[in-house]
């Protein structure tokens, strides 16, 4: 498993009650995306800065959401482009499931 770790910095700060808005508007294009296991958008707790933590099955099926067209996006509709930071994932634990995953 991979996690991706997308920041962007936002052109004024935002506050919670708006980005939720924005961020919930989004979610459609990643309900049932094939690859991804789970997401979970930020806010910077100043609003200037917003991202997202993404569990991949594999580094192959992130980058095919990451492309030009989803660049573009992020960046017409948060006001910056996106920086992505990769890290592998051998281990999960999720209390609320009561469950733990190791990677293959």
């Amino acid at each position: 498993m991979i996690t991706a770790f997308v920041q962007f910095k936002l052109p004024k700060p935002v506050p919670l009650a708006e980005a939720k808005r924005l961020f919930e508007a989004s979610t459609p294009k990643y309900v049932k995306l094939p690859g991804l296991i789970r997401k979970y958008y930020l806010l910077g707790e100043d609003g200037a800065s917003a991202g997202g933590v993404y569990l991949w099955e594999s580094r192959a099926a992130a980058e095919k959401l990451y492309n030009a067209e989803w660049r573009e996006r992020v960046t017409a509709t948060y006001g910056s482009p996106p920086t992505i930071s990769w890290f592998n994932c051998p281990v999960i634990v999720d209390n609320l499931a009561n469950d733990v995953t190791i990677a293959a």
